[in-house]
């Protein structure tokens, strides 16, 4: 009775794969520890679960830089001159802000800029001033002044 119960229970599909997956892990467990009885098999699920335990605390580590590097990081002028490809002059970022060419933000502590802005603005490109786009606009409109519009 008990074994045509396990030989029904096993009859389904999903049941058959997964029974020929355990027959699998075991037979590789047994290849990797060179397991020869039974008795043996504790001490080799044991060092697996020693690994796996090891793989957790990793990736939960892994984890928690990934989430800590999410955040909004803010960098001060030396670090913006440090994290800028080309290494500018402070001098030079000081005239990109006068210039509002650069994406910045005044705190109490001074100019601070916000990394994720300064990608963008990296990977934009340059882009006229302020006062570029001022000077183009004023020379459209004069050399349209005497043309209809």
């Amino acid at each position: 009775m008990a074994v045509r119960k396990i030989v029904t229970y096993f009859a389904s599909p999903k049941r058959k794969k997964r029974l020929n997956n355990i027959i699998k892990y075991i037979r590789f467990m047994t290849e990797l520890f060179e397991v020869k009885t039974l008795e043996e098999m504790p001490k080799a699920l044991n060092f697996l679960i020693k690994k796996v335990d090891s793989l957790q605390e990793t990736v939960n580590t892994l984890r928690h830089k990934q989430q800590a590097s999410e955040s909004p990081r803010w960098m001060n002028i030396d670090e913006l001159c440090a994290y800028h490809p080309s290494h500018p002059k402070k001098q030079t970022v000081y005239e990109w802000v006068s210039k509002k060419t650069i994406p910045y933000h005044k705190m109490t502590k001074g100019l601070m800029f916000l990394q994720s802005e300064i990608d963008e603005w990296l990977k934009r490109g340059a882009q006229k001033s302020e006062e570029e786009l001022l000077q183009e606009a004023k020379a459209f409109v004069l050399s349209k002044k005497g043309k209809e519009v």
